[in-house]
This record gives C-alpha cells, sequence and structure tokens, in this order.
C-alpha cells in the first residue's frame, strides 16, 4: 500500500495525550518518521513505544509558553533526522470562566501557549523548510476558532488568531511550495475540558458533557492525516456542531441569538 508519509519527518506537539496522540499513531501507521513533544516526558515515552515504529521516533520535551529555545530544538531536530516536512502545531490549554471573573494573565497565558508557541515554534522551523522549497505547516485551532461562545473568550482569542497569523503565511509562502493546512476540530472525546483553566488558572477536572459524547480521536486522525496528504488548507472534521461555522457565516444575527440562549458547556 502506497504510503503518502513514508520517511517524511512529521513533529507533532501536544503528542502527549488525546489530538497529537492519535495522530502520531496514525502518522507512525503511515511510515512518518516522529519527533513527538509535551511537557510530560514519561508520557511522551508511553506513546513513543505504542507506534508503529519506535526506532523511528524522537522525543523533544518542550513548553510552549517559553519561546526562547525553540531555535535550539528545531537544530537539534534537523541534526538528528535530518529534515523536517511537517510540523503539527497541535499543543494547546482551552478555558472555561466568564470573562469578568478572567485575570488578563490569564488570557496572556492562554495567547502565550496556543497562539505565540505556535507561532514562535513555525517560525524557528521554517528557515530549514525554506531552502528545501518543500513543508507543510499544521495548524489544530477549533470550531471556536471561527465562532465564539461562552466561557472561552480568551480560547477562541487564540483560535482566532492562528486563522490570521497561518492564512497570512500560507499566502507569503506559496512560491516557495510550503504548504498550510488548518483544521477546525468540533467535539473530540479528549481530555481537553478536564485540563480547561478556570478563573484561577486551576483545570477544571470535569469532561464536558459535550466532549464525553464526541468523535473519537482516531477517527480524527484518520480523516486529518487524509486531508494533510492533499494538501487542503481548510478542514473542520466532528458532528454537527460544525454546522454552527456555516449558520456564522451566513446568518450572523440567528447564530447570536443561538450562543445567547444556550447554557454555557
Amino acid at each position: 500500500m502506497f504510503m503518502k508519509f513514508s520517511n517524511k519527518v512529521v513533529w507533532i506537539t501536544g503528542a502527549s495525550s488525546g489530538l497529537g496522540e492519535a495522530l502520531a499513531y496514525e502518522f507512525s501507521h503511515q511510515g512518518a518518521r516522529l519527533v513527538l513533544s509535551s511537557r510530560r516526558i514519561d508520557e511522551l515515552e508511553r506513546v513513543k513505544n505504542s507506534c508503529s515504529r519506535p526506532e523511528d521516533v524522537m522525543l523533544i520535551p518542550i513548553d510552549l509558553s517559553n519561546h526562547t529555545e525553540y531555535d535550539i530544538l528545531a537544530k537539534q531536530v534537523v541534526d538528528q533526522m535530518g529534515q523536517i516536512d511537517v510540523l503539527v502545531n497541535n499543543g494547546g490549554i482551552s478555558q472555561r470562566s466568564w470573562v469578568k471573573d478572567t485575570p488578563l494573565d490569564l488570557d496572556k497565558k492562554i495567547m502565550d501557549i496556543n497562539y505565540f508557541g505556535a507561532v514562535a515554534l513555525s517560525k524557528a522551523v521554517l528557515p530549514y523548510m525554506l531552502p528545501r522549497k518543500t513543508g507543510h505547516f499544521v495548524v489544530i485551532s477549533s470550531v471556536t476558532g471561527k465562532v465564539g461562545v461562552k466561557l472561552r473568550t480568551a480560547y477562541a482569542a487564540s483560535k482566532h488568531a492562528l486563522f490570521g497569523f497561518f492564512d497570512s503565511l500560507r499566502a507569503e509562502l506559496w512560491e516557495d511550495n510550503i504548504k498550510v493546512t488548518m483544521f477546525c476540530p468540533g467535539y473530540i472525546r479528549t481530555k481537553i475540558s478536564v485540563n480547561a483553566v478556570t478563573k484561577d488558572g486551576s483545570p477544571q477536572n470535569s469532561m464536558d458533557k459535550n466532549s464525553e459524547e464526541g468523535m473519537e480521536p482516531q477517527v480524527f486522525a484518520k480523516k486529518a492525516v487524509a486531508a494533510i496528504a492533499k494538501g487542503k488548507e481548510e478542514v473542520y472534521i466532528g458532528g454537527k456542531e460544525i454546522l454552527g461555522i456555516y449558520i456564522r457565516r451566513y446568518f450572523p444575527r440567528w447564530f447570536s441569538r443561538i450562543v445567547r440562549s444556550r447554557p454555557p458547556a
């Protein structure tokens, strides 16, 4: 069977759980050589050992809120793996707090991780793609990157910002044959709501009903990797919540009434 990513080097952030873990398994199944990053090295080891070819997996611990060492990390990856073909900006945190209760420092923290983390790492990787005239930036945004809902002010802002940056980056890099694919996942059955920060910065420690009933991450990963292989620019994956993007686009006032009337979740 032909595998699009055979021997390609794919770097995935947030790879210790959830979508990042599922993407690691799918890319590994497709023959890719992997670079897996998150803060938790023990969990990265577990994911590595569960991949199809653990011998082709490199682990790079990374803190997406600390952007000072990314140039060094990118060089380490290229020195060991030879190249970087795909960077999957997946790592991030969600939020469950009212804007009136959310201190500005928490807004900044969420932006540092979700937005500046992806931007800084992409800027560190870009110099290794440009001379080769090939590469692919993959960004996991959210349906909330297109619409805003209650309790997600900073999270929605960070995910909206990713579109502004990476849509512009795509336009700049088109002639260099470097692609950008943006994903808007809907409800996926991961621990994103469990780990979502509340008004004091502590995790929510419970799973939202919508996440509990969401798509399995393995299903998302298969659809996502297939879309990346096709070079798609913007992809929506999820259930009926995806309709919110289209309702917001074509019937904004109707969408506003729906958002106002729904209880926070």
